[in-house]
């Protein structure tokens, strides 16, 4: 089977998000929104959205980071029945005219994580972009291959047995460390991946919750524990390979 959502993670995004419901509920995708922690205005946006067919709400008490909520969402869409979730920005900033495409890959390799390594126009702020290359040198050293294209876009169609799977057995980052980190965790697992490129925009309303130093920091921090994780588990995950 192969019945998908769509995962979208928001905090205070009330202005982009309507757009961006009704551009996946177009696409045929039903939605599971999860609002985390967000003000009132946004919240009231989130009621209104809930209301219509195949749009689900789930609202967490305390701000969870990116990451939390995510995971909320797909423990949630796999509850609901779905099958694959279509991991989405809140801010508009993931180009979705490419759903049907990355869910036409899905649908033909329903095993494997799909995954967007993103094509840039001039929107994206430097200096995120220049520090995205010292995370993809990590995640290549950590996960023990040069196959992950991109560790930092979100925009991904995730097998939810086998994801919902890691993120109950393991102690995932919360925050912006994870979207690289439940990468490395899969490939360790040797979960198939596929990549397409998609273009990405910087964001449809002017506001992001990437914190420079604190979120450089917690991800520095997950490179380090990872490294130290690889190292332990380096004669399992090639051996998990060779056997393919």
């Amino acid at each position: 089977m192969h019945r998908p959502c769509a995962v979208i993670p928001v905090y205070n995004h009330e202005h982009a998000l309507p757009q961006v419901v009704a551009a996946l509920r177009d696409a045929g995708l039903p939605c599971v929104l999860v609002d985390d922690a967000s003000s009132a205005a946004c919240a009231a946006v989130m009621d209104r959205l809930a209301q219509q067919p195949k749009c689900f709400l789930v609202r967490l008490p305390v701000n969870q980071g990116k990451g939390g909520a995510v995971m909320a969402g797909l423990r949630e869409a796999a509850r609901l029945g779905f099958s694959h979730a279509l991991q989405v920005d809140a801010d508009g900033q993931h180009d979705l005219a490419d759903v049907a495409t990355f869910l036409d890959h899905s649908r033909g390799r329903p095993q494997a994580l799909i995954c967007g390594y993103p094509q840039y126009d001039a929107s994206v702020p430097k200096g995120r972009l220049y520090a995205r290359y010292m995370t993809h040198v990590w995640v290549w050293i950590n996960s023990l291959s040069l196959s992950i294209r991109d560790a930092m876009c979100g925009f991904r169609v995730y097998p939810l047995a086998a994801t919902v799977a890691l993120i109950d057995s393991s102690r995932l980052g919360r925050r912006m460390d994870f979207d690289p980190e439940i990468l490395v965790r899969l490939a360790w697992r040797n979960q198939p991946m596929h990549w397409l490129p998609t273009r990405v925009h910087y964001p449809l309303d002017g506001l992001s919750h990437f914190r420079l130093l604190h979120d450089n920091a917690l991800i520095s921090k997950m490179h380090a524990k990872l490294f130290f994780g690889m190292l332990l588990r380096a004669p399992l995950i090639l051996w998990r390979r060779r056997r393919g």
